[in-house]
């Protein structure tokens, strides 16, 4: 076992992976196993001031780095008075101090890259073993799986990564082949994956990492199992309808979902638009006829694939679907990893996955579509369907999605008692999101006491809220619905 914590030097040309680094690095101080082993992770743009040459500062920290990792791109970078560019300075570096090298060739176009880039790419191909990588994802399942193979070989690992570990009592005989074919065509046809249609299982299952010794990793058996629940117990979907908003049996339906990952996630998803309501729209011609949900299916797909993507496997808990009369809880056993906060699900963040080699094949399979971006799109298609942002939490151990529905319904509308001023403003108010009493005036043709007396209604039960002061006064719309509220909904749990 190393006898501290490791010192990772990340090279590449800055200005062609300035995100990229980035990511990589909140990666590794982020994720739930390799962080334990790692203490520093240099970025040359990370560095203070300093009364040093710039060329000095970074050659010292690749002299004195447990591991190098190298990403390789079609820029060279800038050269120095020789001729040689800080990347190659760097890798000639650790190769004279004899430090363990990663290499990894961003791209599978050499057509692209300067002729000095690929001169260097040669020179390491002759003393390293290098990948090839073509996104994010693809880079950070090859750094995790040669990270985790360096801490093995040196003793650091007594109780590997879930997903790389080899599932206990299983053989290449719990593979099935069905599932792999799927996979093959599914994934060149979507993500132009390379390998062959032909190819064996076994190889395929080396060239996703998926194989521990020569027994198949829990991830291979978890994607590509005939029967993942024989060895992984609570790798499943309980989906459950309740009555009304709160968390009480007996449930309206319930359902459990097993198999391997995808079967899962369609199965899941199948449940959940299949118990929310939905309309049909006009026909536009002979053939189609769209058809609206009441929540969007493609908001509802990535957050049951995170769910399974991103969950503790090592947890007793399942994956929870919870569907209410006003929203919708998808519940995964885990928590974020430390780099991420639950108000940085809301913008521009690395992806730390739970599970890398798990989320990689599930990339490729086209169920993911970017790393990072699940939380986002989200958002997004939420937003695009004029409901409210969604909620993140974390609770009793396990972090919960929540899609909110438009809980003011034509049955709630009739329940409120509303009279017909109100109803007019209903439409304007969901799509405006706010309104002020001289707007509401206008649109009604109503004085300003009576404005006044039916906003305040509004707000007494629950559709809107106060807001601002003096002249600044509005009134905002309650997208989501109250809790506890004069409504009279309230939300139990378990």
């Amino acid at each position: 076992m190393p006898a501290q914590k490791l010192r990772i030097f990340l090279s590449s040309v800055q200005s062609e992976f300035l995100q990229v680094r980035k990511d990589l690095k909140d990666f590794l101080l982020g994720d739930a196993v390799l962080h334990r082993f790692i203490s520093k992770v240099f970025l040359f743009e990370d560095m203070p001031a300093a009364d040093r040459r710039a060329d000095d500062l970074y050659l010292d920290e690749a002299q004195h780095c447990d591991i190098y990792i190298g990403i390789f791109g079609n820029e060279y970078g800038s050269l120095d008075a020789e001729g040689v560019s800080p990347t190659e300075r760097e890798f000639d570096c650790a190769t004279h101090n004899h430090r363990t090298r990663l290499v990894y060739i961003w791209g599978r176009d050499d057509s692209q890259r300067s002729k000095k880039m690929l001169q260097l790419i040669h020179k390491a191909s002759e003393v390293v073993i290098r990948r090839r990588v073509e996104n994010m994802q693809s880079l950070i399942s090859e750094v995790y799986d040669s990270l985790v193979e360096y801490l093995d070989q040196h003793g650091a690992l007594q109780v590997q990564p879930f997903d790389i570990s080899g599932c206990l009592g299983s053989s290449m005989h719990d593979i099935s082949r069905k599932i792999v074919d799927w996979f093959l065509e599914t994934a060149r046809r979507e993500r132009r994956f390379p390998i062959a249609k032909s190819t064996t299982t076994k190889n395929l299952l080396i060239h996703l990492n998926l194989i521990n010794a020569t027994s198949p990793a829990n991830a291979a058996i978890l994607l590509f199992g005939t029967n993942p629940q024989k060895f992984i117990k609570s790798a499943e979907i309980k989906c459950m309808r309740c009555h009304g908003v709160e968390y009480r049996r007996p449930f309206a339906s319930q359902q459990i979902y097993g198999g391997n990952l995808f079967e899962q996630v369609d199965q899941a998803r199948d449940f959940i638009l299949g118990k929310i309501d939905r309309a049909v729209g006009v026909r536009e011609d002979e053939s189609i006829t769209h058809v609206v949900y009441e929540l969007p299916p493609d908001a509802i797909t990535e957050a049951v694939v995170n769910a399974v993507a991103h969950r503790d496997y090592t947890s007793n808990a399942s994956v929870e679907i919870r569907l209410f009369s006003d929203r919708l809880e998808i519940w995964n056993p885990g928590s974020l990893p430390g780099t991420l906060t639950l108000d940085s699900l809301y913008e521009d963040h690395p992806s730390v996955p739970f599970n890398p080699l798990i989320a990689d094949v599930m990339y490729l399979a086209h169920y993911i579509e970017k790393a990072g971006s699940g939380t986002q799109r989200i958002i997004e298609v939420c937003r695009g369907s004029r409901l409210p942002d969604p909620d993140f939490e974390i609770r009793h151990g396990s972090f919960v999605v929540i899609l909110w529905k438009d809980w003011l319904t034509e049955e709630v509308i009739q329940k409120l008692e509303l009279n017909e001023r109100q109803k007019l403003v209903i439409q304007e108010l969901k799509q405006q999101g706010s309104i002020t009493n001289s707007q509401y005036q206008l649109l009604v043709h109503t004085t300003r006491a009576t404005a006044k007396r039916d906003l305040e209604d509004f707000v007494a039960k629950g559709i809107l809220a106060p807001s601002g002061k003096g002249r600044g006064a509005y009134y905002q719309f309650s997208k989501k619905r109250l809790i506890n509220g004069s409504n009279g909904s309230s939300r139990g749990e378990e």
